[in-house]
């Protein structure tokens, strides 16, 4: 089988996804168009030889509706071409893009592809595109206590007895490490620029907060509490707050995946190989415990054990999603989102996926380690799980 390797892999800095943020005025066809044409520019490649590009969209509504990844790629100067399509996997739609694409390599049907992923919650609000309506609601006459995922959230807090304090020292360790990198200049090498409109350049993650720390955290009200799901629900003690919660986020990211006979051919360097992928579905109810057995099967097909494992990224939708898969694991904490997570970087929904794959390949390369597995709880009850071996 072909062997299908990342050549590149890029990202926007985050911008808070409200009004007001570093990159609301910027609308998502350019987020998207900016990472692509960094791949493109920064390898010297020629547009003519990809083969697809493939995008993760959550919100495909608004300023995100009409496949928002053949327009960004006409927007980014690609050739009439080279085709697009946008997918939802829900908050790991980029990375089933990474999955599609080096699948797709590896079969013989692509040589070149761009896989990535955008979210402008600023522009586009979550929820948008169901039109003001309920979507899961016909899945109420199956799951009738079908909660929302903040609600899941507290579920699993509940059931692995993770405490408040638990989740805001996890929560603050997230700011805390994502800062130390950034001041150490560890991001620059996977972060593009975004002109404004004001022609100013956005190279900062806007959602880091250098000075969190759980005692600040420890101010915050629950954001979920209801006393009809309290009723329902009584083991659940109320502990998600803005504070170890992801926040709304606008960004973008894409990866450059070819086989490795052409990157060869093309010289570029392979800077990693695709070991194995995963997907499940999970409990909807709970809804974000998928990444666990999503990692069960991916090891089991790997013929890799955890403790073979350099780095983990496990996306911090909620910080009791990454705090429950390591319990069950026994994976060491100083592995788990060593640059920082979702909680302090930020989680553009539809362009998540290849943001955890930027940080996990640059850190691998930064110190020395082979195996990287990246895994992202995603709504519905579903999860994806990555493994990669650095090369070189």
């Amino acid at each position: 089988m072909t062997t299908a390797v990342i050549v590149d892999v890029v990202r926007t800095a985050s911008g808070r996804g409200k009004p007001g943020g570093a990159l609301s005025g910027v609308h998502p066809v350019d987020l998207l168009a900016a990472v692509l044409d960094a791949l493109v520019t920064r390898n010297k490649l020629d547009p003519a030889v990809i083969d697809d590009v493939i995008a993760g969209c959550v919100t495909q509504a608004a300023d995100q509706a009409l496949n928002i990844a053949r327009v960004a790629a006409l927007t980014a100067g690609l050739p009439v071409e080279v085709p697009g399509t946008t997918i939802d996997r829900q908050c790991g739609s980029s990375q089933q893009a990474v999955h599609f694409a080096a699948q797709g390599v590896m079969a013989g049907s692509y040589d070149v592809v761009i896989a990535g992923g955008v979210e402008s919650m600023s522009r586009v609000p979550m929820f948008s595109s169901a039109g003001g309506g309920r979507p899961q609601e016909p899945l109420r006459a199956r799951f009738p206590s079908l909660p929302n995922q903040g609600v899941g959230a507290e579920l699993i807090a509940a059931r692995w007895k993770l405490d408040r304090d638990a989740l805001d020292a996890f929560a603050a360790e997230s700011h805390r490490r994502a800062a130390f990198h950034a001041e150490a200049g560890d991001f620059a090498g996977e972060i593009v620029p975004v002109t404004l409109p004001d022609g100013s350049q956005h190279l900062v993650d806007e959602t880091v907060r250098p000075s969190t720390t759980a005692e600040t955290l420890a101010g915050l009200a629950p954001s979920f509490r209801d006393d009809d799901i309290a009723a329902r629900y009584p083991e659940i003690s109320w502990c998600i707050t803005p504070g170890n919660s992801s926040p709304l986020t606008d960004g973008a990211s894409a990866a450059l995946i070819m086989s490795e006979e052409k990157a060869l051919e093309l010289g570029l360097r392979p800077r990693a190989r695709f070991v194995d992928f995963s997907v499940v579905g999970s409990d909807p109810e709970i809804m974000l415990t998928g990444p666990i057995p999503a990692t069960t099967r991916i090891l089991t097909r790997a013929g890799l054990r955890i403790d073979q494992i350099d780095a983990f990224e496990v996306n911090e939708a909620f910080a009791p999603v990454p705090l429950a898969w390591a319990a069950e694991f026994d994976a060491d904490p100083a592995k788990l989102n060593p640059r920082g997570g979702a909680i302090a970087l930020g989680h553009p929904l539809g362009g998540s996926g290849t943001r955890l794959l930027a940080t996990m390949l640059n850190h691998l390369e930064a110190t020395g380690g082979r195996y990287g597995l990246q895994t992202m709880c995603e709504g519905g009850g579903m999860a994806n799980a990555t493994i990669i071996e650095r090369l070189g």
